[in-house]
């Protein structure tokens, strides 16, 4: 398994932009699917992008979709996650996860092997 370490995170005022970093550990980065999933208080974990091993399929939810972008640098052991025009609403934890193997979709929690710790992102309106 990988490690994840997120970093980013922060207050940022609605219609603002913030990137989200997620460094792992060992040699094998480019062996896994990484994500992106974000979790508010009260509430489920949910899926917000992801993208293949070899960054060539990606997949952003509804949600986020035309504001979120998701990419990966695998000489740099890190997945990014570039957030543009924030709503009150994106406030949440956001966490990265590894996905050694792909089995249906990436957008479910069950899927992944590891995960970050998360970093707090919170929109202030």
């Amino acid at each position: 398994q990988v490690q994840l370490v997120e970093s980013g995170g922060g207050l940022v005022q609605a219609g603002g932009s913030q990137k989200l970093s997620c460094l792992a550990s060992g040699r094998t980065f480019s062996s896994y699917h990484m994500g992106w999933f974000r979790q508010a208080p009260g509430k489920e974990r949910e899926f917000v992008a992801s993208i293949r091993r070899s960054g060539g399929i990606i997949e952003i939810a509804d949600s986020v979709k035309g504001r979120f972008t998701i990419s990966r640098d695998n000489a740099k052991n890190t997945v990014y996650l570039q957030m543009n025009s924030l709503k009150p609403e994106d406030t949440a934890v956001y966490y990265c996860a590894a996905a050694r193997y792909y089995y249906m979709d990436l957008k479910t929690p069950d899927e992944y092997d590891s995960w970050g710790q998360g970093t707090q992102v919170t929109v202030s309106s």
